[in-house]
This record gives structure tokens, C-alpha cells and sequence, in this order.
């Protein structure tokens, strides 16, 4: 009987694991235009049609604006979507610099969306300025990369923003937001381009 009771915890436990692992996953990005806001749903024109985000009530809103490599500074905390090149240093694609207050955000470096690519959110140590553009050192807690910055690349920052900014004609990101078992969405963190900005 011992050994059919370990057997049985074991599978609930595995079918349990797989059950949490899979409403983890049940995530969906949202990127497009505001079109209407009713009380907490937005109604977002996407590339694939419309979609309905359900925002908290204490929903997180970071305004995105344009930066530039003159704002990639020692201490700041930035994402870097990058592909790896044959010397071993990562050529940047997509650079985001992050709010103080979203500082350690996702720390480290591992696979992004696109084939062969990465992700890196570090904090700047050095940098240098070339004709090839600006070469950041960047310190994780697990290590460091050697990331180069092209000449003309679209850096963006993020900025806090306030919950009024979510209005008709904002273009939003919403990267995770949660699918409810009815099928909604709700979102606990929007991000809202400011100045024409479209957040990345």
C-alpha cells in the first residue's frame, strides 16, 4: 500500500506541476492602438483584428519614449534584444532602458523571440563610442556581455506613467497579458508610447 500511495502522490504531484506550468503559459502579447475605453476594458486595434484587455485596478502604466545612445550611461539598467556574433559579443537589434523603479527587472541573458537571438537586462558598467557606434559592457548576476550598439539603432526608455494615458489612440504594448478561463484578458502592466513613440 506504501508503495501505491508514493506512486499515486508522485503522479498528482507531476500532473499538478504540468497543470501550474500550464497556467503560467496561458499568457498573450498585445501590441496596437487603443480604440475605446470602457471603465477597466480597452479595446485594442492589433495587427490581427481587435482585442479586449481587462486593466487591475492598480494596473502598472510606463510611458515609452525616445532615447538615444547618449542616454546608455554607467548604472542604467537596460534590455537588450541582440544576436550573437563570431567574436562573441552581441550586436543590439532592439535596446530599451528601464525606469529606476523597474530596476533588476527579468536580470540576465538567455534566448528572445526571434531564431538565434537573445535577451540581455543588465546594468551598464562601461562604455565606449566607435565609428561602429557605442559598446556597452554589461554586468548581470550570473556574468557579463560585450554588446555593441549599431550607428542609427531605435533606443527607447521607459518612464512611469499614470492610468489617464490610457485613452483612444495610444499605442500600447501589453507583453504578458493574462488569458482568464472565460477567454478575457486582463493586464496588470501597460506600456503607452509617448510623442508618436510605438512601444517595442
Amino acid at each position: 500500500m506504501t508503495t501505491a500511495k508514493i506512486l499515486i502522490a508522485g503522479i498528482l504531484a507531476a500532473a499538478s506541476c504540468s497543470i501550474a506550468s500550464a497556467q503560467q503559459a496561458q499568457t498573450q502579447r498585445v501590441m496596437g492602438t487603443i480604440e475605446a475605453v470602457n471603465g477597466q476594458t480597452l479595446t485594442v486595434k492589433t495587427r490581427d483584428g481587435e482585442a479586449k484587455v481587462n486593466v487591475t485596478d492598480n494596473v502598472a502604466v510606463f510611458g515609452v519614449v525616445k532615447a538615444t545612445l547618449a542616454d546608455l550611461k554607467p548604472g542604467a539598467f537596460v534590455g537588450v534584444g541582440a544576436m550573437p556574433q563570431p567574436d562573441g559579443s552581441q550586436k543590439a537589434v532592439r535596446v530599451m532602458i528601464f525606469a529606476e523603479s523597474q530596476r533588476g527587472t527579468g536580470e540576465g541573458h538567455r534566448p528572445w523571440v526571434q531564431p538565434g537571438s537573445t535577451m540581455t537586462n543588465a546594468t551598464i558598467d562601461t562604455t565606449v563610442g566607435s565609428v561602429d557606434g557605442q559598446t556597452l559592457m554589461v554586468k548581470y548576476k550570473d556574468g557579463e556581455k560585450k554588446i555593441v550598439v549599431p550607428p542609427g539603432l531605435d533606443i527607447q526608455q521607459y518612464v512611469v506613467g499614470e492610468k489617464s494615458e490610457l485613452k483612444p489612440g495610444a499605442a500600447i504594448l501589453i507583453v504578458a497579458a493574462a488569458k482568464k478561463p472565460d477567454g478575457s484578458l486582463e493586464a496588470n502592466r501597460v506600456n503607452v508610447g509617448r510623442g508618436g513613440v510605438v512601444p517595442q
